[in-house]
């Protein structure tokens, strides 16, 4: 807790503010709350979610009781000799899920959330959110019901996907408990004079997200958007990324705020998954939009994924195939691989003289902090210019405008009047495309280049250069940032 303490007063020393990462959705199998759970103690024997198993009339076999998969391949059900029952756990063995069934561990997790904030912290990442519910065995004759078969031809009998998960996730009282959380947030935030920030992490349905914003008479949280992440692709042209972003944009609630999200610790990384050529791009996209900009480590670099071998691997998803051969093929390590901050040993990651938790990746000598810092032109020195301007009022509160000039070119307009207006174009093509900005009606003539993408070639496309708005010249994978240098949106001549 010192450590932490620490860590947290040097943060605000530098104006930055500390989030922690909230899993709700089980403890540890060594909790102290499931060791009491386990042994029947009438205070938290339903802390958890405990079931029968069903008898199969043989002796000394008892089947769990239902068909409910973890995220991690095989049954979410363990048996506990102790207890004589199975419980629950939609993630790894050792993580039994919690009964939010049970109001003390509703009341509990709100004790969490202040035990926290009382500590100093801004908020939280809460992880998993929709899992935290399962159906009402008292809905289902006192059993949990078996799942339908989701019809995934890829899908073996203990993988996740293998069925349709509809009694394990996004159920209705889920958003009741996100609601209430946001109430102790608002506590804090009345009482810190700083705002707390609750941002819920769950793959789920455009329109199940939307309800954690709110029901419209109880605040909820921001949900991650994780639309640029899922469905752009190498080949997505810009009708398609205009699309994904419009999509989000036109069913988002009034008054709320948007976010963008191109990477986390479950995916690929950015720069293997759509390719280094999109880095820029990409991240440019995330900055310029409305809303928060979520970066994971290493974006700002264009780290790939790492290369790690059976016998490396931590991820308990890949581990769980028990398969040396294609675990590869889902496991998260690759994009977990330790941050590279420079080209001495481990990247400058770690001291140690023996192994890291995951190895660095290979080009790590190559693609580092210090290297980039030190470099005339590269994406973390774009990423930091972009970041300049986003501080710019017509970023922070402008009106939006995308447009996809062609297949090949994107613009994203920001314009808030009696101040520049910034605009982002991308060219995803290779070749050189030029492109006539003159149906921005908004956007004043005479442009200034206030950053300039790794791939956009020539003096003309430097910082500084100026540009007219009616031929906007870049080579192919070009990302430029441009400012008016008239204030819009008036007079624009």
């Amino acid at each position: 807790m010192e450590d932490f303490e620490t860590l947290l007063a040097k943060a605000k020393g530098l104006g930055l503010r500390v989030l922690l990462d909230l899993v709700p959705n089980h403890t540890s199998n060594e909790s102290e709350w499931f060791i009491k759970s386990k042994k029947g103690d009438p205070e938290y024997s339903d802390y958890y979610v405990w079931a029968d198993g069903i008898n199969t009339c043989i002796v000394g076999e008892t089947q769990p009781p239902s068909n409910w998969l973890s995220h991690f391949r095989k049954s979410a059900w363990e048996y506990s000799v102790e207890r004589g029952q199975f419980y629950l756990h939609q993630f790894v063995i050792g993580q039994p899920d919690l009964n939010y069934r049970n109001k003390r561990v509703q009341e509990e997790m709100k004790d969490v959330l202040r035990f926290w904030l009382d500590v100093g912290i801004s908020g939280y990442r809460i992880d998993a959110v929709n899992m935290i519910y399962e159906a009402d065995p008292k809905q289902f004759c006192g059993r949990y019901p078996d799942e339908p078969r989701s019809g995934d031809p890829n899908a073996v009998e203990d993988d996740y996907n293998y069925l349709k998960h509809i009694y394990t996730k996004d159920q209705d009282e889920t958003y009741s408990v996100i609601y209430d959380w946001r109430e102790v947030l608002d506590e804090y935030t009345i009482k810190d004079q700083e705002y707390k920030i609750m941002i819920t992490e769950a793959y789920t349905d455009l329109e199940l997200l939307m309800r954690y914003y709110g029901d419209g008479k109880r605040n909820g949280s921001i949900p991650f958007n994780f639309s640029l992440l899922e469905n752009v692709r190498r080949d997505s042209d810009a009708v398609a990324i205009k699309r994904i972003i419009d999509q989000w944009m036109e069913n988002m609630p009034v008054g709320r705020t948007a976010n963008w999200v191109n990477g986390n610790h479950d995916q690929s990384r950015l720069a293997t998954r759509l390719g280094v050529d999109k880095v820029d791009a990409m991240n440019m996209l995330a900055l310029i939009l409305p809303g928060v900009a979520f970066t994971y480590q290493g974006e700002e670099l264009g780290m790939t994924d790492g290369y790690i071998t059976w016998e490396e691997t931590q991820d308990p998803k890949a581990c769980n195939t028990d398969d040396p051969i294609n675990y590869w093929k889902i496991s998260r390590d690759p994009s977990r691989t330790p941050y590279q901050w420079d080209d001495s040993p481990n990247a400058g990651f770690s001291t140690t003289d023996g192994k890291t938790w995951l190895p660095v990746a290979d080009n790590y000598k190559d693609v580092n902090l210090n290297a980039q810092m030190k470099a005339n032109k590269s994406h973390y020195q774009f990423y930091k210019d972009v970041v300049t301007i986003r501080k710019k009022d017509a970023v922070r509160k402008g009106r939006l405008d995308v447009r996809a000039m062609s297949n090949s070119t994107i613009v994203v307009g920001r314009m808030l009047p009696e101040t520049p207006a910034i605009v982002g174009v991308i060219n995803l093509s290779d070749d050189t495309e030029i492109t006539d900005l003159s149906d921005f009606e908004w956007l004043p003539t005479h442009l200034i280049v206030v950053a300039s993408g790794v791939d956009c070639e020539g003096i003309a496309l430097e910082n500084g250069a100026m540009i007219h708005k009616d031929k906007v010249i870049m080579t192919g994978k070009c990302a430029l940032l441009l400012q008016s240098l008239k204030d819009c949106c008036e007079n624009n001549k």
